[in-house]
């Protein structure tokens, strides 16, 4: 399937390892352009690198914190610089801590928007403009399943990642007549660091080891093992696309099953 994405140009957070970067090759494999940012500054090169070269295509490594003010900006004036315009923004950060309510502080609240909602917005904003110029563009969040079903332990994971989903679908309205999607992508537990990291902080707080951790988690998904990262990089790539130019303001998780809803 021809996606049509072959010379645009797509802006990818959090692409130096996991989904990010999975998603990084995806895009890259259509053909796009890209400018990647994460704040690891060795880890990003290496990465723009090698998806450049496997790909041959143009990508450009651009390190910052995208919780610190003015740094979406700059990751975005990067891509204009380079390439002129951004087609497509993917929102991707890694997890705030996990813990309890009563074992996080005020300042790892504000830490946690600024990290997960601010972040997402910053972006928004800065690539909007052009995107509406051109009335073509998409944008997807990567947020988590969280947002329809809770997760255990991940309380400011659960609470701002909400609040991205509730500006995404907002903004979808607003833009749709544009030319301008907005999605949401959400991954269930699927084999990265991130889920790694999570596996070990579970099982030593339940006294057990990490892969009885990742056992608990296969028991509950109905497909009975862990996602890859090419898997939920796929759906990315379709969302991105001519060919979902009719799909926007969704929520769609990537999670073999894990979700109970209805919806």
């Amino acid at each position: 399937m021809d996606l049509g994405l072959r010379g645009r140009v797509a802006l990818v957070a959090g692409a130096s390892r996991g989904l990010g970067r999975a998603v990084a090759e995806e895009l890259a494999a259509e053909g796009m352009q890209l400018v990647l940012c994460a704040r690891g500054d060795v880890s990003l090169s290496q990465a723009a690198d090698a998806i450049g070269a496997a790909n041959g295509t143009r990508v450009v490594a651009c390190p910052a914190n995208l919780s610190e003010p003015g740094e979406a900006e700059r990751v975005v004036q990067t891509a204009l610089d380079t390439f002129g315009r951004v087609d497509v923004l993917v929102t991707n950060t890694g997890g705030p801590p996990p813990g309890k309510f009563e074992s996080h502080s005020r300042e790892a609240w504000h830490q946690a928007v600024r990290q997960l909602l601010d972040s997402v917005l910053d972006l928004t904003r800065a690539v909007l403009p052009g995107m509406k110029a051109r009335r073509w563009g998409r944008i997807i969040n990567v947020t988590s399943i969280a947002v329809k079903q809770p997760v255990e332990n991940l309380v400011l994971s659960n609470a701002v990642r909400a609040a991205v989903t509730g500006m995404a679908r907002t903004l979808a309205n607003e833009v749709a007549s544009l030319g301008i999607t907005v999605n949401n992508v959400l991954p269930g537990y699927t084999r990265t660091e991130r889920v790694v990291e999570l596996a070990a902080h579970n099982a030593a707080a339940r006294g057990v080891d990490t892969a009885e951790a990742f056992a608990q988690w296969e028991r509950e998904i109905p497909m009975a093992r862990l996602g890859e990262p090419d898997e939920f990089a796929a759906l990315v790539a379709f969302l991105a696309s001519e060919r979902a130019s009719y799909i926007t303001g969704t929520s769609i998780p990537v999670d073999g099953g894990w979700i109970k809803a209805l919806l």
